[in-house]
Order: C-alpha cells, then sequence, then structure tokens
C-alpha cells in the first residue's frame, strides 16, 4: 500500500508540466487527522473559475483506530484492520477571503461510497485556504467536518493538509 502511495505521488509529480494560470486544473492530495481516532486521505481534481471560486471533484478514504482487545494498546493489527470507508465526490468551493499570495474557500459537497460492505452517503462542510508557491503550486491546510450516512461514525472532523498540482 506505501509503495503504491509512493508510486502515485511520484508519477502525479512528474507527469504535470509546471505552467498554470487562474482557470487551470490542479490535482490535489492531503492528509490529516479526524477526531475521533481517524485518518484522511483524499485525492482529486480542482477546476478553479473566476475569483479563486472552484469545483473539486474527489476520491477519499478514511481508516479508523481502535486500542487491541487483547493487549490494550494500537498495535498494527487493530489499526489497519478496524474499520475502513471510500467515497467519491464533489464539491464547490466558493472563494470567501483573497490576498496577495493565498486565498479561502468554503468547501460545500457530497460523496457517496462503501464502509464494511454498506452504502456510504456523505455531506462535507468545511473551510479550506491555500497558499500560492513557485510555478503555480499551492499548499493547503482544511477544516473538514463530515456528516456520514449509514456509517459506523456519524460525525468526522479535523485538519488535512496538502498540495495542488497544476495539470497544464
Amino acid at each position: 500500500m506505501k509503495k503504491i502511495l509512493m508510486i502515485l505521488v511520484v508519477v502525479l509529480t512528474m507527469g504535470t508540466t509546471a505552467w498554470a494560470d487562474d482557470r487551470d486544473g490542479r490535482i490535489q492530495i492531503g492528509t490529516g487527522l479526524l477526531y475521533e481516532n481517524g485518518m484522511d486521505l483524499t485525492i482529486g481534481y480542482e477546476y478553479e473559475t473566476r475569483y479563486h471560486n472552484a469545483w473539486e471533484f474527489f476520491g477519499n478514504t478514511y481508516l479508523k483506530w481502535d486500542k487491541c482487545a487483547s493487549c490494550g494498546h494500537v498495535c498494527p493489527e487493530s489499526f489497519w484492520n478496524n474499520y475502513k470507508t471510500w467515497g467519491l465526490g464533489v464539491a464547490y468551493k466558493p472563494c470567501v477571503v483573497r490576498g496577495r499570495n493565498h486565498h479561502g474557500n468554503l468547501r460545500l459537497g457530497g460523496s457517496l461510497g462503501s464502509g464494511n460492505r454498506n452504502v456510504l452517503g456523505g455531506i462535507h462542510v468545511g473551510y479550506e485556504h491555500s497558499y500560492s508557491l513557485k510555478k503555480e503550486w499551492q499548499l493547503y491546510w482544511q477544516v473538514k467536518s463530515d456528516i456520514m450516512i449509514e456509517g459506523k461514525d456519524l460525525f468526522r472532523t479535523g485538519i488535512v493538509i496538502g498540495v495542488k498540482i497544476p495539470t497544464r
């Protein structure tokens, strides 16, 4: 799993060129920690429209770990095999803050996926702040709040950090 993720990051990094301007697409990769005992990985495509408003099409995976019943602490078995979900979704991101080399967006969206062989729906609300780097790359952080329908956990909230890679 780790090797596949590293290969994906290298291919995406090398496969994109360094020229992009406003209203172009970006591939975004972000990971973070969510309450309670959750880890999130999101890979998506962001299409920026005028004034830094954007549409995001994303795939998301979520892992929730727990303490092991036999040893009483988090071990590799209880970390990787407790509860996992995945989903595909779309989010609209209207810009609410603009600065010289940064901007902030609300993130409003929905997703559909699966968790433990059940259909899982999600409503996503949050705030994302992006910082412009050289060659049109962006670094971002995101405060996420997800309401999950038919999942083990109804409410997820946390912080995600990531990078946006230009695609042109």
